[in-house]
C-alpha cells in the first residue's frame, strides 16, 4: 500500500501538475508531517498549545477519620494511614490506572503492598515512547488525617496528571486521579481541587481493612467502592444510609507564578494558604447484631409451664447517633420435656 509521500512523488515525476504546484504540494506535505509530531493531544482531544511549561504545588490531604468513617476504623496493627503518593505527568498514550480496566502488575503491587518498583518500571518504558514526562513522589502520612505535597512541572507535550495513594491497612484499596488534563487550549489551569473516594484494584478479595491476603482469581477490573457497593454488611465502607461516601481525601493543585530554579521530584513543601480545613459531618453508624442462637432447653415445672431462651450478640456498636442495638435476649413459654401427656 502506497504512502502519501510515494503518491506525491509519482505525481511529481509524471509531471501531472505544473512545476509551481509541485513545490506547493510538497511544502503542504512537510507541514502535515511536522504537525503530526507536534504538541500532545489533551484529554478532550484538543491540542495543548501553551507557551512553555507550568509549575504546580500539589497538596494531598487525608480525611480518613473515625468520626467520618467509624465502621471498623483501624486503630492499631497498623493504624489508619496513607502510603507515599505516586504522580506521573503524561499524554493520552499512557494510563497509570483506569476504572473498569484490569490493574497492571505495577498497580497491583502498589495497591496491595505499597511497592513502587513495578510502577516505576512501567513509567520508564512509557517514557521511551515519549508518553510519560516525569514521576513524582510525596512521603507517606502516618495517620488517616494529614497532608503531604510536592512540586510538579508539566510540559505542553505531557499536560496530564495521574496519581495513586494506597490506604493502609487494606486489601488492595487506593484513591487516585486518572488523566487530569491541566491544559486548556493555550492556557494552563490556575487551580484545581478534587475530592477522592476509594477504589478497589480487583486483585485481592478482602471486604475489610484487615482482611487476610486472598488473591482474586481471576483478577477483576478496577471499581469504585461506594456506600452500598460491595453490597455486603462486612464491607468496611458499607454505609447504606448514605447516598455517597464523604471524600476520603482531597487533592489541590495550585499553579505557581514562577517556575522554581531547582525542581525536585520529592518534597514536602506545603503552602500555608493552600490548606483549607474541611469539616465533614459525622457519619451515623447503626448497631449490627448477630443472628439468633438456637432455643435453649425448656426449664420449669409441668404445672406452671416452662420458659426457654435464645440470645444474640453485638457485631458492631452504634456511633455518631446511629440506630441503637435491639434486645439481645428473647424468651418464650414452653412445656418441659417428660411432662405427662408428652411422648
Amino acid at each position: 500500500m502506497q504512502t502519501e509521500r510515494q503518491r506525491v512523488q509519482q505525481m511529481m515525476s509524471a509531471e501531472l501538475l505544473p512545476r509551481g504546484w509541485q513545490w506547493q504540494l510538497l511544502l503542504a506535505l512537510l507541514k502535515v508531517t511536522v504537525c503530526s509530531s507536534g504538541p500532545a493531544q489533551a484529554a478532550n482531544g484538543r491540542t495543548c498549545s501553551a507557551q512553555g511549561p507550568a509549575s504546580y504545588i500539589l497538596v494531598f490531604t487525608g480525611h480518613w477519620s473515625p468520626q467520618t468513617f467509624p465502621k471498623q476504623y483501624p486503630v492499631y496493627r497498623p493504624p489508619a494511614q496513607w502510603s507515599k503518593l505516586i504522580a506521573v505527568t503524561h499524554n493520552t498514550q499512557y494510563r497509570l490506572w483506569q476504572e473498569g480496566a484490569p490493574a497492571s502488575a505495577g498497580v497491583r503491587s502498589f495497591a496491595e503492598l505499597g511497592v513502587t518498583v513495578d510502577l516505576v518500571k512501567e513509567a520508564r518504558e512509557a517514557r521511551k515512547r515519549r508518553a510519560v514526562g516525569t514521576m513524582y513522589r510525596t512521603a507517606g502520612i502516618p495517620s488517616g488525617v494529614g497532608h503531604s505535597s510536592t512540586e510538579l512541572l508539566l510540559q505542553p507535550r505531557n499536560p496530564q496528571l495521574s496519581l495513586m495513594v494506597k490506604l493502609i491497612p487494606s486489601p488492595d484499596w487506593f484513591v487516585g486521579v486518572d488523566g487530569l488534563n491541566l491544559c486548556e487550549g493555550d492556557q494552563w489551569r490556575q487551580e484545581v481541587t478534587l475530592d477522592l473516594r476509594p477504589f478497589d484494584a480487583g486483585t485481592d478479595s478482602g471486604f475489610t481493612f484487615s482482611s487476610p491476603d486472598y488473591p482474586t482469581n481471576p483478577p477483576e477490573n478496577i471499581t469504585q467502592i461506594t456506600s452500598q457497593n460491595p453490597s455486603h454488611p462486612a464491607n468496611s465502607f458499607y454505609y447504606p444510609r448514605l447516598s455517597e461516601l464523604p471524600p476520603l481525601a482531597t487533592v489541590r493543585l495550585t499553579r505557581q507564578s514562577k517556575i522554581p530554579a531547582d525542581q525536585t521530584p520529592l518534597s514536602n513543601h506545603i503552602l500555608r494558604h493552600s490548606i483549607v480545613p474541611q469539616r465533614f459531618s459525622e457519619t451515623p453508624l447503626d448497631c449490627e447484631v448477630s443472628l439468633w442462637s438456637s432455643w435453649g432447653l425448656c426449664l420449669g415445672s409441668c404445672t406452671r409451664g416452662g420458659v426457654r431462651h435464645r440470645t444474640r450478640y453485638i457485631l458492631l456498636r452504634p456511633a455518631n447517633s446511629g440506630a441503637p442495638c435491639p434486645e439481645l435476649e428473647e424468651q418464650a413459654e414452653c412445656r418441659p420435656l417428660k411432662c405427662p401427656g408428652q411422648n
